[in-house]
């Protein structure tokens, strides 16, 4: 659950001028979308589901336009070689069970990977941290590598999901560096990724990270000044995300701070 919910601006608000001649245009930003859980859940207090048809129809609206989704990691690894163009990063944050049942399947439908944001510290658990709205289950460490062997990418997302910026210092090593080996000896891979619970971060929750060794980290808004890839920007993407919001966020994601820049 993130308290920090990126609305698409009004249709009437006016799109950046246009680039006048003569000066060097820069390519479309590539973009991290943040998904959380997908189901046909009614209750959504923190605007945080997506269900399968909404998924369904905002992927054939990325495929329409030649994008494909791909996980941070790869998405990553495509912009150091200049070659993020015509890729958007999927995300999906706290690991739900139904992530497996539910959007694995649209995923691969599509041809897209994704990276799956889990909490070590509540596997085979719920979304304790929420306190009002539907208990929603989350993957155990069958789900996780079951992921991990479709093609997804595991990453942290902190032990508990608390809020970084106020933990003591054992307790804030203990989410960024545990929670990664514990998935890391759960998928029998290296975890390059973290994201900050709620989107909350300051600089030493983003010294920790640095720390720990991650490659990246992903936040909603962009971080301190120097955090670079330890808090990379991402657009909040839910139900009500029609492909005319999505346009709009897609136009916007420089504009407003929330695009991937290029290296």
């Amino acid at each position: 659950m993130v308290a920090d919910i990126t609305a698409a601006p009004p249709a009437a608000e006016p799109l950046p001028a246009p680039v006048p001649q003569g000066r060097p245009k820069r390519p479309p930003a590539a973009w991290v979308a943040m998904y959380h859980s997908v189901s046909n859940c009614p209750d959504d207090p923190y605007d945080i589901t997506v269900t399968p048809g909404r998924l369904e129809r905002q992927f054939a609206w990325l495929a329409a336009r030649g994008l494909r989704g791909v996980s941070v990691r790869e998405l990553l690894a495509a912009r150091a070689h200049g070659q993020e163009r015509g890729l958007v990063g999927l995300t999906f944050d706290d690991g739900y069970t139904d992530f497996v049942t539910t959007a694995l399947p649209v995923l691969h439908r599509w041809g897209f990977t994704a990276t799956v944001f889990v909490l070590a510290g509540l596997l085979d658990g719920e979304n304790s941290w929420e306190l009002i709205g539907p208990r929603k289950a989350l993957l155990d460490a069958d789900g996780v590598r079951f992921a991990a062997d479709a093609g997804m990418e595991i990453a942290s997302h902190g032990l508990h999901h608390i809020d970084l910026t106020g933990a003591h210092d054992e307790e804030l090593d203990a989410e960024v560096t545990d929670s990664r080996h514990q998935l890391a000896r759960i998928t029998g891979d290296d975890v390059e990724g973290f994201c900050y619970p709620y989107g909350h971060l300051d600089e030493r929750a983003v010294d920790a990270v640095r720390r720990a060794g991650y490659r990246y980290a992903c936040a909603i808004k962009p971080g301190p000044a120097g955090s670079g890839d330890l808090a990379l920007p991402r657009i909040h993407i839910g139900e009500a995300d029609t492909s005319m919001r999505l346009e709009l966020k897609r136009r916007l994601a420089r504009v407003c701070g929330r695009a991937l820049e290029a290296v």
